[in-house]
């Protein structure tokens, strides 16, 4: 498949990303090579990647425990100690190889360590591959709250190689196509249709999906590269997704959710906002509803889950002045950015969902 230009990187696809990286490697005298692993892409995804790097130069494998939980500063101390500790320089590069909090948290280690140093994201989750490795977005948790502390810095090229996908989990797959579904939602209507009945898909040619979802984010963030506009389309579904997924982060009760199954709930919520907004027509609402409770099953939230959740809104990244912004369909395939909506608008939403 042909390549996918961004803002001052490339985007590869397959073995042909793999020369790609080489021939980057052998043009730019690093003076090491660290590899980001988590204990999940340590075991599962290394022994593939390894031998397809040729080059003398010394590698060093640094592991972290895999999940969410781990995304924090913490993580980070430690891992910038390793890397002190093996000698790295700003000549250095690192190769985040994982999924998105991988790649999350190892674009924002390379960004700050001694002041930036390159990286690569070789994303190994569907999730990865469609959102968090593109775009240049880094970062990590404030405690239970998503992504509160990162950077715009943008990696020096990613590889996306579909074969890592088969030894994925189906609710990770399912996690990786909620940003799919999204991406069609706010920018594709054609794209989205793809996908309204997953019985039809051909999964034989995935990884033309999966291109034109990197093409689609792409084209977003090209546009505005720092958020300040349109790509705030992006957080479709993500004011209260994120906020439901923070919440059952922090809850000892709740069972952790994955990051799309929290924005596949969010979706369903924004888009009945953007239906009572008169934003959408009741038939779309009804068909982006039916199409992600086909795909992604019930999550159960409760009354007394409500307001804990919506508190959560005010540390949402979008907001401005005070005031929470959401991220509303116009239509299935359009936008509209910087929206605010009312707490009984939010409830009734929630109501919506649990019927």
């Amino acid at each position: 498949m042909q390549p996918i230009q961004a803002n001052d990187y490339t985007i590869h696809f397959n073995e042909s990303g793999y020369e790609a990286l080489n021939l980057h490697i052998k043009s730019n005298n690093y003076s090491m090579l660290f590899v980001l692993v988590d204990t999940n892409s340590n075991t599962i995804c290394l022994p593939t990647f390894l031998p397809y790097l040729e080059t003398d130069l010394t590698i060093e494998i640094i592991e972290f425990e895999h999940g969410e939980s781990n995304k924090n500063i913490s993580t980070c101390i430690e891992i910038w100690k390793v890397l002190t500790e093996l000698g790295a320089d700003r000549k250095s590069l690192i190769i985040n190889l994982g999924g998105g909090v991988v790649t999350d948290l190892g674009g924002f280690i390379a960004a700050t360590f001694k002041r930036g140093i390159d990286f690569i994201n070789i994303p190994t989750t569907l999730l990865a591959m469609v959102d968090a490795s593109v775009g240049g977005k880094n970062g990590i948790d404030l405690d239970h709250l998503k992504n509160q502390i990162g950077t715009i810095t943008n990696p020096k090229m990613v590889v996306i190689d579909s074969h890592y996908l088969e030894t994925l989990p189906q609710n990770e797959m399912r996690s990786g196509l909620a940003e799919m579904l999204k991406h069609g939602l706010i920018f594709d209507q054609k794209y989205w249709m793809q996908f309204l009945d997953l019985s039809k898909v051909d999964f034989a040619d995935f990884d033309l999906l999966i291109r034109e979802a990197v093409a689609i984010k792409n084209k977003i963030v090209q546009q505005d590269p720092s958020e300040k506009g349109i790509r705030k389309a992006l957080n479709f579904g993500h004011t209260l997704g994120h906020a439901i997924e923070s919440y059952f982060l922090e809850n000892e009760t709740k069972s952790n959710l994955l990051h799309g199954e929290a924005i596949a709930i969010g979706m369903v919520l924004e888009s009945y906002i953007s239906m009572k907004k008169n934003l959408i027509s009741v038939a779309a609402f009804d068909e982006i509803k039916a199409t992600i409770k086909a795909i992604f099953p019930p999550i159960i939230i409760t009354e007394n889950d409500l307001d804990p959740i919506i508190n959560l809104l005010i540390h949402d990244k979008k907001n401005e002045y005070g005031n929470i912004q959401f991220s509303l369909l116009d239509g299935i395939g359009n936008s509209k950015i910087n929206q605010e909506v009312e707490n009984d608008l939010i409830i009734s939403a929630f109501t919506d969902y649990k019927s």
